[in-house]
């Protein structure tokens, strides 16, 4: 069975913490009952939709979320990771192709970075 957790990109400087940076679903957890539940309903101005994190990891054993950009060495083609409601799993939205979307396998990936940070990497040479 996979791990189910969370993460989100929050902008807003809180509590002497430095910001704009990602919050780990332990954080998430860690904080009051009513922030958490503002997390869940999306209700922050200042904070990401919560991406999911997809039970896999990249080849450097880091854990692929939703929002992430993947390169995929074998081809050479970057990807952002997406979830679909209608089949209940996560796909590749692969850019500088157009609209091209499909199913991903683990293998030779490795995280560059995610849609949130670094919006950048989305552009297409």
């Amino acid at each position: 069975m996979r791990e189910i957790k969370f993460r989100a990109y929050h902008t807003e400087e809180r509590d002497g913490q430095e910001f704009p940076r990602m919050i780990d679903w332990d954080e998430i957890l860690n904080n009051d009952e009513e922030e958490l539940a503002c997390y869940f309903r999306n209700e922050f101005s200042n904070v990401s939709p919560l991406m999911q994190y997809t039970g896999l990891k990249d080849k450097n054993g880091r854990e692929i979320y939703e929002g992430d950009i993947i390169l995929e060495h074998n081809t050479d083609t970057k990807f952002v990771v997406k979830y679909d409601n209608r089949h209940a799993s996560y796909y590749r939205l692969d850019l500088g192709i157009g609209d091209d979307a499909g199913a991903f396998m683990v293998g030779d990936l490795e995280i560059m970075g995610n849609i949130y940070e670094n919006p950048g990497l989305l552009k297409t040479e």
